[in-house]
C-alpha cells in the first residue's frame, strides 16, 4: 500500500507555490468563470420546490451551482436522485461544480464511518459531474486546537481518497479558525499541517472580513494557487451581518484582481440570511449588481 508521501510522488501532483517564488509559480492564464450560487442562500425555496428554484435563479443568470447536504445512504440531492437531480440542472443549462458535504457528523466517530461517508460523496460528486468535495463546518464542541489538528488528519485522510478518484478536496472556513488559542489558530494548523496538493481552500471572503486577522491577499499569499474556490458576499455596513451584494462594505473591486494568484477557479455569491426582502429576490438583486459592476473585475 503506497504511503501518503509516495502516492504525491507517484501521481506528480504539484507542491506548494510557496516554496518558490512568486515569479517561478505558473499562475492560469485569465478565464471566464461562469457565475455561481450557493444553494443554501435559497435553502427554503429549495425545500419548498428545488425544480422551480433552479429554474428561476438561472433566469437570474447563474450558471453554476454548489450544492449542500447529500444524503449517502439514498444517493439523494434535495429529495431526489442525484441522477434526477443533474437531470433538472441541465434542463436549466445549470451545472453543479462543488458541494458542501456532512463530514462533520462523522467526525468525532469512528474512522470507518468518516471513510464510508467520504466514499459515498464521491459518488455523488461524480453523478452531478462535480469536480470538487467541499468540507463546510465544524460544530462549537470540535473547535479547540487540539480538534484542529485532529481535523487536519482527517482532511489529509479525505483528500487523498478524493484525489485518487479523480476529484478536488477542500475545506471552507467561518469565523472560529481564526480565533486566537494562545499563538495558535485553527486556520494556521489547516495551512499547515495538511498537504497542498492533497487538500485545497475554499475562502469565504465574508468572514476574512468580518473576523481574520489577514487580508484575503495576505493569505493568498501565504500560499499561492491552493485557493481553488472562493465564496462572495457582503458585509452590512452597520450590523456586519451578511446582506445582498452592492449594499455592504466589502471592497471587491480590490480582491476579485488576485483570483489567478489565489488559484481560483470556481466562485459562489452567497447570503446567509438577513434578507431584504426574500432569499429569491436577494440572489436576483446580487447577481445584477454582480453582473454590472464586478464579474469583468477577476484577472
Amino acid at each position: 500500500m503506497l504511503n501518503r508521501r509516495d502516492f504525491i510522488k507517484q501521481t506528480g501532483l504539484a507542491v506548494s507555490a510557496a516554496s518558490f517564488g512568486l515569479s517561478s509559480f505558473n499562475f492560469p492564464k485569465t478565464k471566464k468563470y461562469k457565475m455561481g450560487l450557493q444553494l443554501f442562500t435559497i435553502r427554503t425555496p429549495m425545500a419548498e420546490d428545488p425544480r422551480k428554484s433552479l429554474e428561476t435563479i438561472a433566469g437570474f443568470g447563474y450558471q453554476d451551482t454548489e450544492t449542500y447536504g447529500y444524503d449517502g445512504l439514498k444517493k439523494h440531492f434535495y429529495g431526489m436522485p442525484a441522477t434526477d437531480f443533474k437531470k433538472v440542472l441541465e434542463d436549466n443549462s445549470l451545472e453543479s461544480t462543488s458541494g458542501h458535504y456532512d463530514f462533520i457528523k462523522y467526525f468525532n466517530g469512528p474512522t470507518e464511518d468518516l471513510l464510508r461517508y467520504t466514499d459515498q460523496s464521491i459518488e455523488g460528486a461524480h453523478a452531478l459531474g462535480q469536480k470538487y468535495i467541499t468540507w463546510p463546518w465544524l460544530d462549537p464542541e470540535s473547535r479547540s486546537i487540539e480538534k484542529f489538528k485532529i481535523l487536519a488528519e482527517q482532511l489529509n485522510l479525505i483528500g487523498e481518497r478524493v484525489t485518487k478518484a479523480g476529484l478536488g478536496f477542500a475545506y471552507h472556513n467561518h469565523d472560529f479558525e481564526f480565533i486566537d488559542h494562545k499563538g495558535e489558530s485553527g486556520y494556521d494548523i489547516i495551512l499547515q499541517n495538511t498537504e497542498v496538493a492533497l487538500v485545497k481552500l475554499q475562502i469565504d471572503l465574508y468572514w476574512i472580513a468580518h473576523s481574520s486577522p489577514y487580508t484575503a491577499h495576505e493569505l493568498f499569499l501565504k500560499s499561492p494557487g491552493r485557493f481553488v474556490m472562493w465564496h462572495i458576499k457582503d458585509m452590512d455596513k452597520v450590523s456586519r451581518d451578511y446582506t445582498e451584494m452592492g449594499n455592504g462594505s466589502i471592497d471587491y473591486s480590490k480582491i476579485l484582481p488576485d483570483a489567478s494568484l489565489s488559484g481560483m477557479e470556481y466562485y459562489y455569491l452567497e447570503q446567509g440570511g438577513n434578507f431584504a426582502h426574500d432569499p429569491i429576490q436577494s440572489v436576483k438583486e446580487s447577481a445584477e449588481y454582480f453582473k454590472n459592476n464586478l464579474i469583468n473585475l477577476f484577472a
